[in-house]
């Protein structure tokens, strides 16, 4: 997908987003001035959409230090909003990437129930087979046989190699002799699909640890990346399940599912600010070619509803 299709995609997946936010700065800027009064009101609705109170702050700031003063328009403020927006997620669009280096490149896949995190590894894998790499998934969610039923089916759909253990068996050890074979068969990616757990329960937690060891044991790189999979509709929720899952297990990045039709896609810009860790890619919707990596500019133009002449 080009550029211009990205965007055209992302600002129709944030179009509740962008409507709120426009709407709120239009009749807060509109024939005002930039003072205190207008400043708390702007703070307040970035924190109103989901881009929490640190860089909700932070924005504002920059806003206020922009040099601009007296009577302003929306459209200035949008585009300048926008600017800084980028600034933050620039450095952190990162797409998941197979290094030839590493035979194979391993990544395993975290995050709560109902996420997507499954049909998020399932589009990876038959967007990076079409890309010609030879790439494996594991069906590590070993008590719910619908999970390991719907990886087979991508499995088939993208010609990848599919790991399976037994309804109910250990997933660590399913992952170990995975990550072996894929080794031994020259695979250039594994991906891993984890069950679907909440980071209140503490067992479950540990057996995300305890995959990570057994990988380590495997090969001291192993694995090349944790990825938790985040649902937009969630909102803040979204920060605490990442700090929850950190406490546990080394996150290295994150997807952010769900963002079409959800009108806190603000807290992509909260996740970056808060927790400086790769986004490598979001979810606009059902089709494959819906998971796309990440673009900073064109997000922060799409969150905010600007056209290409308008943040050019």
């Amino acid at each position: 997908m080009n550029k211009e299709n990205w965007l055209t995609r992302v600002r129709a997946g944030l179009q509740k987003s962008s409507k709120n936010l426009s709407e709120g700065i239009a009749g807060i800027f509109q024939g005002k001035q930039i003072d205190v009064d207008t400043l708390e009101e702007l703070e307040e609705l970035l924190i109103m959409a989901d881009l929490g109170p640190q860089t909700a702050s932070k924005l504002t700031i920059a806003i206020e230090e922009s040099g601009s003063s007296g009577a302003t328009s929306p459209l200035a403020i949008k585009t300048q909003l926008a600017r800084n927006i980028t600034q933050i997620l620039t450095p952190l669009a990162l797409p998941i990437q197979l290094n030839p280096l590493n035979i194979p490149t391993i990544f395993v896949f975290i995050g709560v129930n109902g996420t997507g995190k499954t049909t998020t590894i399932g589009k990876l894998a038959q967007q990076l087979s079409q890309n010609s790499a030879k790439v494996g998934i594991v069906a590590a969610d070993t008590f719910r046989a619908a999970a390991t039923e719907q990886i087979q089916q991508w499995g088939e759909r993208a010609g990848c190699f599919v790991f399976v253990g037994k309804e109910g068996s250990d997933p660590s050890g399913l992952v170990y002799n995975a990550a072996e074979t894929a080794h031994k068969k020259g695979l250039d990616g594994l991906l891993i699909d984890t069950a679907g757990r909440l980071h209140t329960k503490n067992n479950l937690m540990e057996e995300l640890a305890k995959i990570s060891r057994v990988l380590e044991k495997l090969n001291p790189e192993y694995p090349h990346g944790i990825v938790q999979v985040l649902d937009a509709t969630t909102g803040q929720n979204a920060l605490s399940q990442v700090a929850s899952f950190k406490k546990t297990i080394n996150v290295s990045g994150l997807i952010v599912t769900k963002l079409d039709g959800s009108a806190r896609g603000g807290v992509v810009v909260a996740l970056a600010d808060q927790f400086g860790l790769p986004i490598h890619a979001v979810g606009l919707g059902e089709d494959i070619d819906d998971l796309q990596p990440f673009s900073a500019r064109k997000f922060a133009q799409g969150l905010l509803g600007l056209s290409n002449e308008a943040f050019s």
